[in-house]
């Protein structure tokens, strides 16, 4: 997450009655820590689940919940507070909510307010499972659809009622990276992009293998970069812990032959392929059945090595391939090495850094290399990088948006 990835943006919050409000803390939160600047409104309803007081310490602002609130000097607040805002979210959406708005109801600051607004409304849904389902609540969910409200969520899983099932609210940061994502321009609408992201391991025994200090953090970046740029993004992951970007598809694989093998299938329908994994260039030729152990003498085992599949050089040479993007993590000689690698695998763009400076950290600093030279960007965090890098992407893509 970026300290400035929704600077300069003024998000009206709108919490009505149920017992998620109490994740809307941690959504405030997060949306302020982005740089935005959060107005809440409340129902009275959402009142009884947690207090305005709570929700004006977290936002920084005053909290609105009457339509007769007089601090406004013409009195008018559901038309003030929504002509200041890039956009208003509703979470939790009830499901009574949800039917005013689907049928035009405004009997309450929030509800008119959404009604008389001029930017784009988002609503995160939060109800029993037995009312999410039924019929009149898919009508109006479908009727927002249709009226071009964007509807998040809701999710499955366990209820506060103890029931299981979909209408579980969002959690907060699916919520905060849905929004992210609205506000992102759309440099990758409707493309396919498939991106590789963190250590192989090649293993030795059962219990050894081989891999190396990739996090994977640079190439999950950049899958949720290209997802908030409207890319269709199927993320191919070595062993890492970090969790799934909102609205990506991920496949989980551990050695090198089984990424190369994902890729592949993957690549064959995509238009963009971006290879940031740390892929193992040797593998064990013959894996052990059983652990290795210390011999008395104390002799080292003998290990013999195969190469293993070139993934970016395979998915570049493909007829009709996708736009290959390469990675270079080097130890020293930064410009000879990437240079020589880019034309070595044959692909329009190669970015290049300096793994030990960059392996597990928060930020990085990274150089293009393509037909026209080298450019060298600023070490920054991650998220924000990733964000700069599918731009650069985008601007080459031929028959994108900016060719």
């Amino acid at each position: 997450m970026s300290m400035t990835e929704l600077a300069g943006k003024h998000v009206v919050l709108g919490l009505t009655g149920g017992i998620a409000c109490y994740k809307i803390a941690e959504l405030t939160r997060l949306l302020v820590k982005a740089g935005a600047t959060v107005q809440v409104v409340m129902t009275e309803a959402a009142t009884q689940f947690i207090t305005p007081v709570t929700m004006q310490a977290l936002s920084g602002r005053p909290v609105y919940t009457s339509q007769w609130d007089a601090r406004m000097p013409n009195n008018m607040p559901h038309i003030d507070l929504s002509r200041e805002a890039d956009a208003i979210v509703v979470a939790p959406a009830s499901t009574d909510f949800i039917a005013k708005l689907a049928h035009g109801f405004a009997d309450d600051l929030l509800s008119t307010l959404c009604i008389a607004r001029d930017c784009p409304l988002l609503v995160v849904p939060a109800m029993n499972r037995q009312m999410w389902q039924n019929p009149a609540t898919q009508r109006n969910a479908r009727q927002l659809r249709a009226d071009g409200v964007r509807v998040l969520g809701p999710d499955a899983g366990p209820q506060a009622c103890g029931e299981v099932g979909d209408g579980r609210m969002l959690e907060p940061q699916a919520v905060y990276a849905a929004i992210v994502a609205f506000f992102a321009p759309k440099h990758l609408q409707g493309k396919r992009v498939v991106i590789t992201a963190g250590p192989t391991f090649e293993p030795i025994d059962p219990v050894r293998g081989i891999t190396n200090l990739s996090s994977g953090k640079m190439g999950f970046a950049l899958a949720r970069a290209a997802a908030n740029s409207g890319a269709d993004v199927t993320l191919i992951a070595g062993p890492t812990a970090l969790d799934t970007p909102w609205g990506i598809a991920r496949e989980d694989v551990q050695t090198a032959q089984q990424m190369h093998d994902a890729a592949l299938a993957a690549a064959a329908h995509a238009d963009v392929f971006i290879g940031v994994a740390a892929v193992a260039d040797w593998r064990v030729a013959q894996v052990r059945t059983s652990k290795i152990k210390k011999t008395a003498d104390g002799a080292p085992p003998t290990l013999e090595f195969v190469e293993n599949p070139d993934i970016l050089a395979t998915i570049a040479a493909l007829p009709d391939g996708p736009y290959c993007v390469g990675f270079a993590a080097e130890s020293d000689d930064l410009d000879a090495n990437a240079s020589a690698k880019r034309l070595r695998k044959n692909v329009p763009l190669l970015i290049g850094n300096l793994g030990p400076a960059t392996f597990g950290r928060d930020d990085n600093e990274v150089a293009l290399y393509d037909a026209q030279g080298v450019t060298r960007l600023p070490r920054a965090d991650k998220t924000a990088l990733a964000n700069t890098l599918i731009e650069q992407i985008a601007r080459r893509l031929p028959g994108g948006l900016f060719s």
